[in-house]
């Protein structure tokens, strides 16, 4: 099933509406749909270079609107299903335990699920239902999720189609990399 809504949603790339339906899938991923826009973005971008940051700033856009309801969902649904849930099982001090760890670095969790391969859904939803501060997660969101999608076309727009399987099977590896150093330096520095 998965595979035929990748064959699905790579299919919409070549049609006349492949911007909005890049839109719409951007947005619905930030929040619920399991395809990544990128899947759109690579062939849209190989067939029509002259347009790349067009199409980065469209996926851009939509990725942090989607966010943005992926973060409701969290706030919304808290309240209503999982404040219940751990009542029932009287974890709510656990939970707002949690909630104030997380948002003291939910900024870094978001940039994190922004760039790499880590659902970003899973990152808009739980920051919702912690609380964590709107203004920094849309912040966070729009600079992780503008790095994401303007490297991929930068890369694309300068490189073309050559640079595809490198961007498909490695730059989410490079983006964990990057990551994981960056976060390794700070740690070193912190402790040094």
């Amino acid at each position: 099933m998965l595979k035929r809504l990748y064959d699905w949603t790579l299919s919409l790339a070549e049609s006349p509406y492949a911007l909005w339906a890049l839109a719409l899938v951007a947005f619905a991923e930030s929040s619920v749909f399991p395809i990544p826009p990128d899947i759109l973005m690579i062939p849209m971008i190989i067939a029509m270079p002259h347009r790349a940051f067009l199409i980065a700033g469209i996926a851009l856009v939509s990725s942090v609107l989607g966010g943005a309801f992926g973060y409701f969902i969290g706030w919304g649904l808290y309240e209503t299903v999982g404040l219940p849930v751990l009542e029932f099982y009287g974890k709510t001090g656990k939970f707002e335990e949690f909630a104030t760890t997380y948002n003291d670095y939910g900024a870094w969790a978001v940039l994190i699920a922004g760039v790499t391969p880590f659902p970003y859904k899973v990152i808009t939803i739980l920051s919702g239902s912690t609380g964590l501060n709107f203004a920094v997660f849309m912040v966070a969101s729009v600079i992780a999720r503008g790095l994401r999608f303007f490297i991929v076309a930068g890369l694309l727009w300068k490189f073309g189609a050559p640079i595809r399987e490198f961007i498909e099977n490695r730059l989410g590896l490079m983006f964990t990399l990057f990551v994981a150093l960056l976060l390794g330096g700070f740690y070193v520095l912190k402790f040094l």
